[in-house]
């Protein structure tokens, strides 16, 4: 396993994200239409959602993809995957997460969907090259606070803090 440690933290608030998926929806009416979304669990679950009612796409799928234990990187495991009914090799669908890290876990799932277009929320330099389309580019050691990791509390200031 690989430990990530950050050297920043962005926290996003509900409405940045919200701003940001729907940036998204904009790059991706232009690509489109798409048959449906394949959610990459956990992360992909509320951008498909954004993204469902932006597109207005009603079929979503997903795929579960369990490759972080807490911060560290581990061998990504499939533990559900997708209906290959319904999806086939992902031609026509979007495929989607919160943010692209290091890769990995994307193409995993392109390889799994390789006619399929994945898109991202956020993107780290080192995994762009492994989705089609993201909305807003963040530098490799920043650690994204996503809304529904934490909670309201509070806090010392930044001049005050020992590290």
């Amino acid at each position: 396993m690989k430990d990530y440690t950050a050297n920043r933290y962005l926290p996003i608030a509900w409405e940045l994200f919200h701003r940001d998926t729907r940036m998204l929806a904009h790059k991706l009416m232009e690509l489109g239409p798409f048959k449906g979304i394949v959610a990459i669990t956990r992360g992909g679950l509320i951008p498909s959602s954004i993204l469902a009612r932006e597109l207005d796409l009603r079929l979503v799928e997903s795929i579960c993809v369990v490759s972080y234990d807490d911060r560290r990187q581990g061998d990504p495991q499939v533990i559900k995957g997708v209906e290959t009914a319904a999806v086939g090799d992902g031609e026509g669908f979007l495929i989607v997460d919160d943010l692209v890290d290091s890769g990995v876990t994307a193409r995993l799932v392109k390889a799994m969907l390789p006619k399929g277009h994945l898109a991202t929320v956020y993107a780290k330099p080192q995994g762009q090259d492994a989705v089609d389309t993201f909305a807003v580019p963040v530098p490799q050691d920043m650690w994204l606070l996503f809304p529904w990791d934490g909670e309201l509390q509070p806090n010392e200031p930044l001049a005050r803090r020992k590290t």
